[in-house]
């Protein structure tokens, strides 16, 4: 077997419909800008499609046994029955086997001692996976305005974050006042068992960093590097998963 050359990162990757040619069928995909991210960095960016035998743990473990590093990407709403409580008025699409399954990848992960990254809803999914509790919605003193300006577009989406020294999150961002691209409408709530926020926004307070304590490297970001070109957070994720190999 050939040693690698490069840290696998496996990028957890949903299902959605996409069109090509005369067909549209449901498609194992992700914006190519994570993709790009890992690969700038030096990582070999794999997909990992939803598969339900990841429910099981064994199965789940064999998955991450391929990959040196895994990301959590962005996307819709967590299934609130999974933390516990009842839907939100204003929740979104949510797909809740998805869930699942990122939810098993991520165990897996962690009991393999894997750097992982969380992004957006992937640092939701790592709140949530500890025990954690999600606002379904920002709204009055905490208002989705500020990170979610306008659907489906980052440009004017941007804000600043306050991030704690030290950090992991402080490490990956180089700096501890760092401008981000935000876009979401919910936020961690009760923080996770043996998580920590190492981040928060600089007006309004919103957790916008999770990480693991006393874990090799586990980190969960609200906003979104991948659509920052500068950005150094998914190049800190692949070099993680260098220096653990």
């Amino acid at each position: 077997m050939l040693a690698r050359m490069r840290p696998v990162i496996g990028i957890a990757t949903p299902l959605e419909t996409a069109r090509w040619a005369v067909w549209e069928l449901p498609a194992a995909l992700v914006a190519h800008n994570y993709l790009q991210a890992v690969q700038r960095a030096g990582g070999l960016a794999v997909l990992v499609p939803p598969d339900a035998r990841h429910l099981d743990p064994r199965a789940a473990d064999e998955a991450v046994s391929l990959l040196d590093g895994l990301l959590l990407v962005g996307g819709p709403d967590l299934e609130p029955e999974g933390y516990g409580a009842a839907l939100h008025p204003d929740a979104e699409e949510r797909q809740p086997e998805r869930d699942r399954i990122e939810l098993a990848l991520l165990a897996a992960a962690r009991r393999a001692g894997l750097p992982v990254l969380g992004i957006c809803r992937g640092m939701q999914l790592i709140n949530v996976g500890a025990g954690g509790t999600l606002h379904q919605h920002l709204d009055g003193g905490r208002t989705e305005g500020r990170h979610r300006r306008e659907l489906g577009a980052f440009d004017g989406n941007e804000h600043e974050v306050n991030i704690e020294p030290g950090s992991v999150a402080a490490q990956a961002a180089g700096e501890t006042r760092h401008t981000v691209v935000s876009h979401h409408h919910q936020a961690v709530d009760l923080v996770g068992a043996g998580l920590s926020v190492t981040a928060r926004d600089a007006e309004d307070g919103v957790p916008e960093a999770v990480e693991g304590e006393g874990e090799p490297w586990l980190l969960g970001v609200q906003w979104h590097p991948e659509a920052d070109e500068a950005s150094s957070i998914i190049a800190s994720l692949v070099e993680a998963a260098r220096a653990a190999g």
